[in-house]
């Protein structure tokens, strides 16, 4: 057995995941569930080693024995790249491997809402890809960045942990900055950004108070900031960003905040009758409704103004999911067991 071998498999399966552990088959995960590769034995630790160094750099490996796991992406070739997490569980080596396809899709290829769009013609603000781990939040983020690159004439600066895909320079110069190779630390890549004249600044994931109070700055300087969050809808993503704060500044965060959000798009695939999986995106666009709650700290209406905001783009999860229904992609048992309000998504169903 060889890493080429199990990576090939991904691409060939169409897996988005492969899960190497002690004791399990290799594993891949396909349309969100996980299957064990056919004629392979149950891997043991000197396996899972020989297949994790395979694939690491000499200051990788020290890395990871110093630390215990390891964030870092791998290219097969001009196949596909590979963001990997190694790490260890029961005292052994274990890795989760990402698929990450070369060629980038668009926001058409995506089937995302038409609005998204519109986030990639902002001039400057902060826009939010939120949503559980594993449902597309750097997919959709790079066909946003790929919009721009395509389109106009703008320095993109990613911030990435470990890169994922990688652009090529369009109508737009993009600087794309890993960590542990390109700079040492996110505090010290945000604070630098400013004097490295961007436009449009990626940042990977909002991870902490930080990296969150940074890139509300630089979003109120005059910037297009785009990230990711790991919260389940709209609302939350704003709660969490301002839950972050210590209390005596949540006066100043929150006007911050409604100064600079232009939107939120919280998404999810679902698994499709005829395989793969479709986005079922909620989508929140900043408007005068949205900023005043924000800055009252009136959050907990958030969800009830997409419901009635439809005439101006805005789209609630059970709407994303009932037009899903409808058109004959996924199950009425799939969306419900993916929406957050069962009883709002039964009732734009009719029952």
């Amino acid at each position: 057995m060889n890493i080429q071998e199990l990576l090939e498999e991904i691409v060939k399966r169409g897996a988005s995941d492969l899960h190497l552990t002690v004791g399990a088959m290799p594993t891949l995960r396909i349309d969100g569930s996980l299957t064990s590769i056919e004629g392979f034995n149950p891997l043991n630790e000197e396996t899972i080693v020989e297949l994790v160094n395979s694939i690491l750099t000499e200051e990788q490996k020290e890395i990871l024995t110093a630390n215990r796991e390891i964030d870092f992406s791998f290219a097969l070739g001009e196949v596909a790249r590979f963001r990997v997490n190694a790490y260890h569980q029961k005292g052994y080596l274990a890795a989760a491997l990402r698929y990450i396809p070369t060629q980038i899709r668009t926001i058409e290829d995506l089937n995302l809402p038409s609005i998204v769009k519109s986030f990639t013609r902002l001039p400057q603000g902060f826009v939010l890809v939120a949503g559980p781990t594993g449902h597309g939040k750097s997919t959709t983020l790079a066909a946003i960045i790929n919009e721009i690159n395509e389109n106009s004439s703008r320095h993109i600066i990613t911030i990435e942990d470990p890169i994922e895909y990688v652009f090529s320079h369009r109508r737009s110069l993009i600087s794309q900055r890993e960590l542990h190779l390109d700079t040492h630390s996110w505090q010290v890549a945000l604070k630098s950004v400013l004097r490295e004249d961007p436009d449009v600044v990626l940042i990977g994931e909002m991870r902490d108070y930080e990296t969150i109070s940074a890139a509300l700055t630089i979003a109120e300087t005059g910037h297009l900031v785009l990230s990711t969050l790991h919260t389940n809808s709209a609302s939350a993503t704003i709660n969490r960003i301002l839950d972050v704060f210590p209390e005596h500044q949540q006066v100043q965060i929150r006007a911050q905040l409604a100064m600079t959000l232009e939107g939120v798009i919280s998404q999810r695939l679902i698994p499709a009758i005829e395989g793969g999986r479709y986005p079922a995106a909620e989508i929140l666009l900043a408007n005068p409704a949205l900023r005043s709650l924000i800055r009252e700290g009136k959050t907990h209406q958030i969800d009830n103004l997409i419901l009635t905001s439809q005439d101006v783009g805005m789209i609630s999860l059970e709407h994303s999911l009932q037009t899903l229904i409808s058109a004959g992609k996924i199950t009425r048992e799939q969306a419900l067991s993916h929406t957050l309000r069962p009883e709002e998504l039964l009732r734009l169903l009719g029952q």
